[in-house]
């Protein structure tokens, strides 16, 4: 199978324009197809706040009302996806920005109310893999943000860690996929006030030992869950850590395996 590599960038390299230049580049150099996911809720709330609409979060996750969720669709699809893009096509990779909702790509129902109603909230069901791969096939390059839709109109605020495990569930039917996790750490940490302390190698019975150790603070958790998730659906390999984990294997980073 020929590989295919799907990177997801946090929202702390996203904020910083020479973070994510250095970026940007290392994935302009990475070989083979790929395909680029990001979120931007940093960005949102800071939007939001100029626009009189509070951000509300429950357990680090936003409450995503009407008026929040027209701010993601202009953040998210528009200024953050269409910057990217736009700076891709400047090192010669030729991108395509997408929502899950173009080319009926990624297929999200809206979360269900139990302790909190999260509102415009989606969790995917369904990845258009032979449609996306038309794209890839083309040679074009997709830059997901962290929107779907319901199939019925209604875009949905979709965790961005989730939509880059559930591409590369969907992709890996056709790829050798290889996931990676970049953001501004260097690994998981085994100690978040220890840059260095990173686990180098974790396979899931450490996983969960370390997370009912209270290891893991809360923003790791669903990225180690979509990751776990991924390997046990066909993903050949996760990677977690900083940008240059795209590029340079000296460093240190996080691999995860069964």
């Amino acid at each position: 199978m020929e590989k295919l590599s799907i990177v997801k960038i946090g929202g702390n390299v996203i904020e910083d324009a020479n973070a994510l230049n250095t970026f940007l580049k290392l994935f302009s150099k990475l070989e083979g197809k790929k395909i680029l996911v990001h979120g931007g809720g940093k960005r949102a709330t800071h939007i939001a706040s100029k626009l009189g609409i509070e951000s509300k979060m429950v357990n680090g996750r936003r409450i995503t009302d009407a008026d929040t969720l027209e701010v993601i669709t202009m953040v998210y699809g528009g200024l953050v996806n269409k910057n990217i893009v736009a700076k891709l096509q400047g090192l010669n990779v030729d991108a395509i920005g997408l929502t899950g909702a173009d080319i009926n790509s990624i297929y999200s129902e809206k979360r269900p109310v139990k302790e909190i109603d999260f509102g415009y909230v989606g969790d995917v069901k369904t990845v258009a893999h032979k449609s996306i791969n038309k794209l890839i096939e083309a040679d074009f390059t997709p830059v997901f943000c962290a929107i779907t839709h319901d199939g019925n109109g209604q875009l949905l605020n979709t965790n961005a860690d989730t939509i880059a495990s559930e591409l590369a569930i969907g992709l890996s039917k056709l790829y050798h996929v290889e996931l990676y996790y970049c953001f501004e750490k260097n690994g998981v940490l085994k100690s978040v006030e220890d840059e260095n302390s990173v686990i180098e190698y974790m396979d899931y019975g450490t996983y969960e030992i370390l997370k009912h150790q209270g290891t893991f603070h809360d923003g790791m958790l669903p990225k180690l869950d979509n990751s776990f998730h991924a390997i046990e659906s066909g993903v050949s390999r996760v990677f977690i850590g900083n940008p240059t984990v795209i590029s340079n294997k000296e460093q240190k980073f996080t691999t995860l395996y069964l």
